[in-house]
């Protein structure tokens, strides 16, 4: 079951990791760009274009990602382990856009797009992933899309949270009920799982999980499935899209699942 993720702290948080004198050629430096983000942390990648961020939110287990300067991160370590049928523990993701009001540079940070602007094309993104699986682990591999009713917030959205599920793991699902089933959009096909309405005060959640799971994407119109929930009533054309994220959802375990690049295109 999905749940808003709390605020971070408003700092960047940057953990420069020291390099190991191995005197091959190349390691030194390669070693002096990673980092280590624990619990709850956050770091500006791409010349500050995204934010990689590990947002232990319900658990204080030890947990950790491994992060360079792109949008690139593995979970280093993950003794979390909550029920899976509550609240994930962590949700370390890259993003583009604002979260809880920090933002990354440029892009939807700068313009939040109007929901009624999202013509087919306006925002596409490419993700590929590694997903190992261990016996015991449960973690989902999902976008977090938010929409807000107004361009700017300083805290939690408060119109719609649209995920997409490529994959998960374990006995989890998502928040909320089941909808629809087998609904293409695009050239994908999705069951969808929503918790309200788009006249909710507190937002809601709506979930479109892959029929077949993927361990990457290309082209995936973001505007596209926001329309579906347009057309469904969860969400509403004179809203704004804030921020794209794409992490993984953890509720036990999850060491090694990594992001192997992300990029979302706004024209």
């Amino acid at each position: 079951m999905i749940r808003a993720h709390s605020a971070l702290a408003s700092a960047f948080v940057l953990l420069a990791a020291s390099a190991s004198a191995t005197g091959l050629a190349g390691t030194s430096s390669a070693a002096a760009s990673m980092r280590s983000l624990c619990h709850t942390a956050s770091a500006k990648v791409d010349g500050g274009s995204y934010v990689v961020e590990n947002d232990e939110y319900a658990s204080s287990a030890s947990e950790c990602l491994r992060v360079g300067d792109s949008t690139a991160f593995s979970v280093s370590r993950s003794a979390i382990a909550n029920p899976t049928d509550g609240t994930p523990g962590a949700y370390p993701s890259a993003y583009t856009g604002c979260h809880w009001g920090s933002c990354s540079s440029g892009g939807l940070a700068a313009h939040p797009l109007p929901v009624s602007a999202l013509s087919p094309g306006t925002v596409t993104t490419d993700w590929s992933t590694a997903q190992p699986y261990h016996q015991r682990e449960a973690y989902d591999v999902a976008y977090d899309i938010w929409v807000n009713r107004t361009p700017r917030t300083s805290g939690a959205s408060n119109g719609s949270e649209i995920m997409i599920w490529l994959n998960h793991r374990g006995p989890v699902q998502p928040a909320g009920r089941e909808v629809a089933r087998n609904v293409k959009i695009g050239i994908r096909h999705y069951d969808v799982w929503s918790t309200g309405s788009s006249t909710a005060s507190h937002g809601n959640t709506i979930s479109y999980t892959l029929t077949s799971p993927h361990a990457s994407v290309e082209g995936l119109d973001i505007g596209k499935v926001i329309g579906d929930a347009v057309a469904r009533g969860y969400t509403s054309p004179s809203w704004y899209l804030i921020s794209v994220e794409a992490g993984f959802e953890l509720w036990r375990g999850g060491a090694g699942l990594a992001s192997k690049s992300l990029a979302v295109h706004v024209k």
